[in-house]
């Protein structure tokens, strides 16, 4: 019998790992703009990619509202702007 595969065609943040959603958004906000958006300390004080990391792997809400913030700033990131 053929094992199911894991398809999530309706999920947009399907593949992306949390690393590379953070990379994203250091790259084109910084943190002092994740910071305004996301009221976390790891975005504040002596931020990281590590730090943050590590923060956001233990607090589903912050990671709710990065995953946010990646698509919103992904969406603007598109020529047609959807």
């Amino acid at each position: 019998m053929p094992r199911p595969v894991d398809n999530q065609p309706n999920n947009p943040l399907h593949g992306v790992t949390l690393q590379a959603m953070l990379e994203f958004l250091i790259e084109h906000l910084g943190f002092p703009a994740m910071a305004k958006a996301v009221d976390v300390r790891c975005f504040t004080y002596e931020p990281s990619l590590t730090s943050s990391l590590k923060f956001l792997r233990k607090v589903p809400w912050a990671r709710t509202q990065v995953e946010q913030l990646y698509l919103r700033t992904k969406a603007r990131q598109r020529p047609n702007g959807g």
